[in-house]
C-alpha cells in the first residue's frame, strides 16, 4: 500500500478511552510527518463526516476517515486499543482503529489503494493478524500489503478471532479471502468468480438458479458520503456473499476515484439488483424493471448473505421494480435512452418528495445560521437594527448598536442564498450536477421577482425537468465533451430564465403574497386550530414526510429577511411540537421503567438530549417497538404543545435549536410551559396505555430482548438497515 502507512503511524496501544481522543492520537501522528498541515481542521473534518454516518463496523473495526484541504497526500493511520472505542457499531467498541486522511483533490491511484485497504477489512485472516502483531513495523507491513497474515508471526488460533457477522467469509475460506485481499492491493478490483459457468458445471449444489438452469446473478451499486471506505467494504463483503451462494455477482463501486459503468449487457442479463448506498445512486433508471433490494451501505457490509437471499426471493415471486419494463435495460444497451425515474420502484409522489426534500435539506443550513444571526442582532442590537446602516461605512466597534446590526447584516446575506439553494439542490436531486446552474439561475430570478419560496420550488423543478428532457436527446459524439459544461448550463438557463421572467414568475409571486398575507392574518381560534394541526403532523411519523411536510411550511415562512409574528409563531409551535415525542418518552421510561425492556431504558437516556435539541427521531425505536400505542400518545402531545404554544403568541426566528435557542424565543417562560404540557400529556398517556396491557409471560420473555438486542449468537437484530 504504498508509503501510505509506516511504522510512525502506527499505535498498537492507544491510551485514548473515547473516538475523538483515538482520532487525535492518530492525527497527531500524522501532523508529526507534515502529512496534516492543520490539525484541528482536519479533527474538524473528521468530525463532520463521522455526524454524517457512524464509522464503526461489526467485527470490532472503526474507520474514521474523510477527504480534507489540510491533508497533504494520502496517508492511514493503525491504532489498536484492546479495551474497544465506541465507534457507534452495533456489535460494540472497535480495537482496531483505521484513521484514513485523503487530500480534498485526491488522484485515483491513491484513493484506489485506500479502497484496497477497505476491501482487505472484510477478510478475517487479516484481521486476526493486526490484532496480534506485537511491532509496529510488522502491522505497517501488512497494511501495505508487503507482507501478507500467512507470512506474519500469528498465532495458530489467530484465525478464530471474532469477525463481522454475516461477512460471508467463512474459516475454510481464509485462505481464499487473503489471496483475494492481495490481488485487491494491487489492482483495487476484487472480481467475483462466474460460479458453474467457466467450467460448465451446474451452480453450486442447494443454491437458487435462473429458470433457464444458468447461475443465478445478481449486479450491485455501493456508495457512501465520502466514498473511501464503506464503499469498498460492501462491495468486497457482498462479492464474498456471492461467492458463497454460488451465484454471479458483479459491484459498480460509486466512491471517490469515480466509478466505471456496468456494461450495460451486464445489467441486461441480470436476476436481480441489490443497491447498498447512503447517497444517492449515479443513473439508478439503468437498474429498473428489475427484482430491486434498496438499503444502506452498512447493510451491504454487515449482512450481505441476507441480501442475496432477499433479493433472490424478489426475483422468484416475480417482484420487479417501476420505471420500465422488464427487459428494457437491454435498450439501454443498444443506445435508446431510458427514463430517468428518480428513483427505482418509487411512484411519482415518492420522487417529487424526494426532490423536494433534497433542496430542503440543502436550504436549512443557511435557514439556521442566517435565522440564528438575525436574532442575535436583534437581542443586541434592538429591533430597531433592522433599519440601521450599512456596517462597512457605520460600524463602531464600541457600541453594540454596531455589533447587532453586522449580526442582521450578515444573517441577511445569508438569507438571500436560500431560494437558490433550494432551487439548485431540487434540480441537483432531479437531473444530478446538470441541474445546479439553471436550478440557481432560476432561484435567483424567483428572489429578484419575489415569488419567494413557491418560486424556488417551481424554479427548482422546472430547471430539474429541462435538464432531464435536453438529456434524453440523441446527439453527435463530437458535441458529447461540451454538453455538461456549455450546452446544458447555457440552453437550460435560457429556458428557465424565460418561463420565470415572463409566464410563471408573476402568478407564482402573486401566491406567494396570498399565502404570507393568510399566515399574518391568522388570529384567535384559526391561530390555535393551525397550531394543533402542525402538532399532529409533526409527531405523526416523528421524522418522516408528513413531519418533514410541517417543517418545510414553518421554515418557509421565516425564509425571508422580515418575517411576520404568524410565520414566527408557526416556527415556534412546529419546533416545541417536534421537541415532545423523545421527552415524554424519556420522562415515561423515567417514571415507569418497568413497562419498558432494558433497550428502551437505555434509549431513554439519549432521548432526553435528542429531544432538548428538537430531534424528533428520537422516539422512533419507541414507535417502532409499540406504534399503537406510542404514536397516538405522542400526537396528542405535540397537539396540545403547538396549540398552547400558538395561544400563548411565543416566537421563534431560528428553524432549529430547541432548548439551545430559548434565550431567542419570544415569550420564553410561556413557551417552556407549552412544552412541558405536551410531554406531560403523551408521558401520561404512553404509561396508561402500556399498563392497561395484558402481557403474558411469552410476550414478556420476547420483549425482554429488546429491538435490536444482541442474541446469544452475538448476532445483531435490527428492525431497519
Amino acid at each position: 500500500m504504498s508509503e501510505m502507512i509506516t511504522a510512525d503511524l502506527v499505535d498498537l496501544d492507544l491510551s485514548a478511552d473515547t473516538k475523538e481522543a483515538a482520532a487525535r492520537a492518530l492525527a497527531e501522528r500524522m501532523a508529526a510527518l507534515g502529512r496534516v498541515t492543520d490539525l484541528d481542521g482536519f479533527l474538524a473534518d473528521v468530525a463532520a463526516r463521522e455526524a454524517q454516518m457512524p464509522t464503526g463496523l461489526d467485527g470490532g473495526i472503526g474507520i474514521p476517515h474523510c477527504r480534507s484541504e489540510h491533508v497533504t497526500e494520502p496517508t492511514l493511520a493503525f491504532g489498536r486499543k484492546a479495551a474497544g472505542i465506541d465507534f457507534g457499531a452495533p456489535d460494540g467498541p472497535a480495537d482496531l482503529i483505521f484513521l484514513i486522511a485523503a487530500p480534498a483533490g485526491a488522484d485515483d491511484a491513491h484513493l484506489t489503494i485506500l479502497s484496497a485497504l477497505a476491501r482487505q477489512l472484510t477478510n478475517t485472516a487479516f484481521t486476526a493478524a493486526l490484532r496480534a502483531v506485537d511491532d509496529t513495523e510488522t502491522a505497517a507491513a501488512l497494511i501495505r500489503g508487503d507482507r501478507t497474515p500467512a507470512s506474519a508471526d500469528v498465532p495458530a488460533d489467530a484465525g478464530n478471532a471474532e469477525r463481522p457477522e454475516g461477512s460471508g467469509a467463512t474459516e475454510a475460506g481464509a485462505a481464499d479471502a487473503v489471496a483475494s485481499a492481495e490481488d485487491t492491493a494491487v489492482s483495487g478490483t476484487a472480481p467475483v468468480p462466474s460460479a458453474g459457468v467457466e467450467d460448465g458445471s451446474d451452480p453450486v449444489p442447494g443454491t437458487t438458479a435462473a429458470p433457464d438452469g444458468r447461475p443465478f446473478r445478481v449486479v450491485a451499486v455501493t456508495s457512501c458520503p465520502t466514498g473511501i471506505a464503506h464503499t469498498y467494504m460492501a462491495a468486497e463483503s457482498l462479492e464474498n456473499a456471492g461467492r458463497e451462494a454460488g451465484i454471479e455477482l458483479v459491484v459498480e463501486t460509486q466512491g471517490s476515484a469515480g466509478f466505471t459503468r456496468l456494461d450495460p449487457a451486464v445489467i441486461a442479463a441480470a436476476d436481480g439488483v441489490i443497491l447498498a448506498h447512503d447517497v444517492p445512486v449515479r443513473e439508478k433508471e439503468r437498474f429498473a424493471g428489475k427484482p430491486t433490494v434498496d438499503v444502506g451501505v452498512k447493510a451491504g457490509i454487515n449482512r450481505p448473505a441476507e441480501l442475496v437471499a432477499e433479493v433472490r426471493e424478489k426475483a422468484a415471486r416475480g417482484e420487479v421494480t417501476a420505471g420500465s419494463a422488464p427487459g428494457s435495460a437491454a435498450g439501454s444497451a443498444s443506445g435508446t435512452p431510458v427514463e430517468r425515474t428518480g428513483g427505482t420502484g418509487d411512484g411519482y409522489g415518492t420522487r417529487l418528495r424526494t426532490w423536494l426534500m433534497s433542496g430542503v435539506s440543502y436550504m436549512v443550513p443557511f435557514v439556521a445560521a442566517g435565522g440564528l444571526l438575525i436574532a442575535l442582532g436583534f437581542a443586541i442590537g434592538g429591533w430597531q437594527v433592522n433599519k440601521a446602516p450599512s456596517v462597512m461605512d457605520h460600524f463602531v466597534w464600541t457600541q453594540a448598536d454596531s455589533w447587532g446590526a453586522l449580526l442582521f447584516q450578515i444573517g441577511g446575506v445569508a438569507f438571500n442564498f436560500l431560494i437558490p439553494v433550494l432551487a439548485g439542490y431540487i434540480a441537483y436531486g432531479m437531473a444530478d450536477r446538470p441541474g445546479l446552474v439553471p436550478g440557481f439561475v432560476g432561484g435567483s430570478i424567483a428572489l429578484t421577482i419575489n415569488a419567494g419560496f413557491l418560486g424556488g420550488l417551481a424554479a427548482g423543478l422546472i430547471a430539474g425537468g429541462v435538464v432531464m428532457a435536453i438529456q434524453k436527446v440523441r446527439i453527435p459524439a463530437a458535441v458529447r465533451g461540451i454538453m455538461p459544461v456549455v450546452v446544458i448550463p447555457l440552453i437550460s438557463s435560457a429556458v428557465v430564465g424565460f418561463l420565470m421572467f415572463v409566464v410563471i414568475g408573476k402568478p407564482i409571486a402573486s401566491a406567494q403574497k396570498g399565502m404570507t398575507d393568510w399566515l399574518n392574518g391568522l388570529t384567535g381560534a384559526n391561530a390555535v386550530l393551525l397550531g394543533a394541526l402542525l402538532g399532529l403532523m409533526m409527531c405523526f411519523d416523528l421524522g418522516g414526510p408528513v413531519n418533514k411536510v410541517a417543517y418545510t411550511f414553518a421554515t418557509a415562512g421565516i425564509a425571508v429577511a422580515n418575517p411576520g409574528d404568524s410565520a414566527m409563531k408557526i416556527m415556534a409551535a412546529v419546533m416545541a411540537a417536534g421537541m415532545v415525542p423523545p421527552l415524554a418518552m424519556a420522562l415515561a421510561t423515567t417514571v415507569r421503567a418497568r413497562l419498558f425492556t432494558p433497550t428502551e431504558r437505555e434509549n431513554g437516556k439519549a432521548a432526553w438530549v435528542l429531544g432538548a435539541s428538537f430531534i424528533t427521531e428520537g422516539a422512533i425505536p419507541f414507535a417502532a417497538a409499540d406504534p399503537l400505542r406510542v404514536i397516538p400518545s405522542a400526537m396528542a402531545g405535540g397537539a396540545v404543545t403547538g396549540a398552547l404554544s400558538m395561544t400563548f403568541g411565543a416566537t421563534l426566528r431560528a428553524p432549529h435549536g430547541g432548548i439551545f435557542v430559548v434565550p431567542l424565543i419570544g415569550n420564553p417562560f410561556l413557551y417552556l410551559i407549552a412544552v412541558a404540557a405536551g410531554v406531560g400529556v403523551t408521558t401520561a398517556l404512553v404509561v396508561v396505555l402500556k399498563g392497561l396491557r395484558k402481557r403474558s409471560p411469552s410476550s414478556a420473555g420476547a420483549e425482554s430482548t429488546g429491538t435490536g438486542a444482541v442474541s446469544p449468537a452475538g448476532s445483531k437484530e435490527s428492525v431497519a438497515a
